[in-house]
Order: C-alpha cells, then structure tokens, then sequence
C-alpha cells in the first residue's frame, strides 16, 4: 500500500522540514476512518505539494499487557503519524518473539505494567529482557525507531535499550521523585536541538509552547556514575529536559535517546499531547499555531516520516 505525504504552508509548515503522511490504498472504511482522524486536528491539504512513495505504509507495534494504560493513545498517535498500528499483548510476543521483525516501529506505552509491582516496570522489563531481547536487538540493528514513555521508558532502561550501552548493562534509571509526591500536570519542554533523536528534532520550533503533560510518582532519572552522565552530554544523547525542576532529575533530563537517535525513551506522555484542544491553554493560542502540528504529533510524525525515507 503505497503512501503520499505533502508539506504545506497553510498548516503552517515550511517546504524542506515538515511532511503530513497519508496513507492511500486502504480499503474504503479504513480510510475515511484515518480522515477523519486527520481533518480533527489538519483540516487543510494542499493537494498541488504532493510526493508519492512506492513502498509500503510503516507498520507500528506497540506493546500493552496487564496495567498499561495509555496503549490506545499511543496507538492513535502513530496512526495519525501515517503508521498502520497494531496493538499486540506481551504474552503474544513471548510465545512468538519472532513476530517483531514484521514492525517498521516499536512502542513501549506508559501505565502500571502488573501494578508496578516490585518496582515500576520490572515485571514487563523482566520479561521482555528474558524473551524478547534477541529480536529487539536485531531490529536496533535494522534501524527501527522505538519509544518508550513513562512506564515504558522505565522498561527501556531497565532492559538496556537506553542509553544503549553494548552490553546492554542498565547505567541509567528512573527512580522516586525527590519530593517523594506523585506529580500529575502540564510542564514546559525544552528539546536540546543538536542531539540527533529523529524523534525530537523538528521540536525547536515551537519555543515556549511545548507543553506535556506528566504523571509518575518515579520520574528521577539518575545515571550510574559521573562518567555515563558526562557520556550522554557529549554524545547530545540528553533529547529532552525540564524547563524547571519537577522531579529532581539529573540535569533536568526529561528524555534520552540512544546513540543512533533512532531509540527514545521519555517520562512526558506527548501521546496526550496530539490535539491543541488538549493544551492547557489552548484558547489563549493565535489562529496560526492552532493551524500547526500538536508539538505531541510532531514526534511520531517525525519518526514516521524517518521510516519512509528509509532505503534499506
């Protein structure tokens, strides 16, 4: 099934940074459901800018089980990105891992995997990290895009997706916030513009107006040792940090990105983020920004559209 994407100066997009995927050969019902879908939140195209693509539509995967409980919004982010989503139950994946290496993009959702028992995220990480390592590792190595957010970035560094030692030895971690209160609210991003993070990277231009919301009560990223830390600065593997100090997290980290920046994690749920009507001060916004992409979309489209100028 093929795909067009078109860059539009009415959506407030410039020619050479920003693309709106849109799928073409779905059956009739698909489609209007993803146009439908797509005027809520775009409801102008320019239809003389278009680019079309001979290869297939991306394919998503993303991983719910027991207690996650933002798999449906992740799954809405992506298919809005230009993904074809499926949404497939840890247990599935344990008893046919090989099934992965059919997904163009991996994701991780937030929630409380099994109740957060233990620790948060260490039953799913335990699993995962058992069963599921082998063909995560072969797809990192085929350029798959992967995201991780709040429960399931607490999974990625636990199992060593993130940062992305090559041993895959936890080094960083995502522990109790430092006021020991779970915080539940909108905060101000500011994305580190020279890291390579595919995900990321197109969100300098909103400025002041990146906002995601945040809910975790073990949000405090933390690193190993002084030298990881200084690691992840020289690499720009730092994606995404705290305008101000929400949690006590080292250097304000929100976000980290692997090596390649095709792997991120996050504790900010942009999945929550993919409609202006959603900001918390939506109302207050000038008609062109309205007219923009959510900065919450702007990261899966981002990753999709990286999928699709792949050419291996």
């Amino acid at each position: 099934m093929p795909f067009r994407f078109s860059s539009s100066p009415c959506m407030g997009m410039s020619d050479d940074c920003e693309y709106l995927l849109v799928p073409n050969g779905h059956p009739p019902d698909r489609l209007a459901n993803y146009m439908h879908q797509l005027i809520s939140i775009l409801p102008v195209m320019d239809q003389n800018r278009v680019l079309r693509l001979n290869m297939p539509m991306p394919k998503a995967l993303v991983i719910r089980t027991a207690g996650t409980n933002c798999d449906v919004e992740l799954c809405r982010a992506f298919t809005l990105a230009g993904a074809d989503v499926e949404l497939v139950h840890l247990d599935r994946l344990l008893a046919k891992p090989a099934q992965i290496a059919d997904f163009d993009l991996v994701g991780f959702p937030g929630g409380f995997s099994y109740g957060d028992d233990i620790a948060s995220g260490r039953i799913k990480a335990m699993h995962t990290r058992e069963k599921l390592m082998p063909q995560l590792l072969e797809s990192a190595q085929r350029g798959v895009p992967m995201i991780g957010i709040c429960n399931g970035f607490q999974v990625m560094v636990q199992i060593g997706l993130l940062p992305g030692s090559k041993n895959q030895e936890p080094s960083v971690a995502l522990t109790d916030n430092d006021h020991g209160r779970f915080i539940d609210q909108w905060v101000e991003m500011k994305p580190n513009a020279d890291s390579n993070c595919i995900w990321t990277h197109r969100l300098a231009a909103f400025g002041d107006e990146i906002l995601y919301p945040v809910a975790h009560g073990e949000g405090r990223l933390v690193t190993k040792d002084s030298a990881v830390l200084e690691s992840l600065k020289a690499n720009n593997q730092i994606a995404l940090q705290y305008a101000t100090d929400i949690n006590g997290s080292v250097e304000g980290i929100a976000g980290i990105c692997d090596p390649t920046g095709r792997i991120f994690g996050l504790m900010p749920h942009p999945e929550r983020a993919l409609d202006w009507n959603r900001h918390p001060f939506w109302t207050r916004l000038d008609a062109q920004t309205k007219k923009s992409q959510p900065p919450g979309l702007r990261i899966f489209t981002s990753a999709v559209e990286a999928v699709a100028r792949q050419t291996v």
